[in-house]
């Protein structure tokens, strides 16, 4: 699990992030404040979940910016543990919250791979 920690520690500072971790799965909460569905792409290939983000702002037609600070834009590859299945991962957004489940491999019996270091 290492290897995704260390990969949320490297996002925007504008990014806060929460990794939990259960029997079965891990899930990746991400706050990306303005970031809807629409705007929002999850790709998992080759062992990592892709993000690209980015918040869509509407400016008044009578308004131009004179300065701006509130960018938003998230392209971040996460790295899975070797357990994770990121082909049946999961994702919902709500209120700018991005929520990625993604299912632990199990073997035929149904119980954790375990890997050794």
């Amino acid at each position: 699990m290492s290897v995704l920690r260390d990969a949320l520690r490297d996002l925007p500072d504008a990014v806060f992030a929460d990794l939990l971790e259960s029997d079965e799965s891990y899930l990746v909460v991400l706050d990306l404040p303005g970031v809807t569905a629409e705007t929002a792409d999850l790709i998992a290939e080759s062992g990592r979940i892709r993000i690209d983000a980015r918040r869509e702002k509407a400016v008044p037609m009578e308004f131009q910016y004179v300065e701006e600070n509130r960018p938003l834009f998230v392209d971040a590859e996460l790295p899975l543990p070797h357990d994770a299945d990121g082909e049946a991962a999961t994702a919902s957004m709500e209120r700018g919250v991005l929520e990625i489940r993604i299912p632990k491999r199990l073997d035929e019996d149904g119980q954790p791979i375990p890997i050794d270091d």
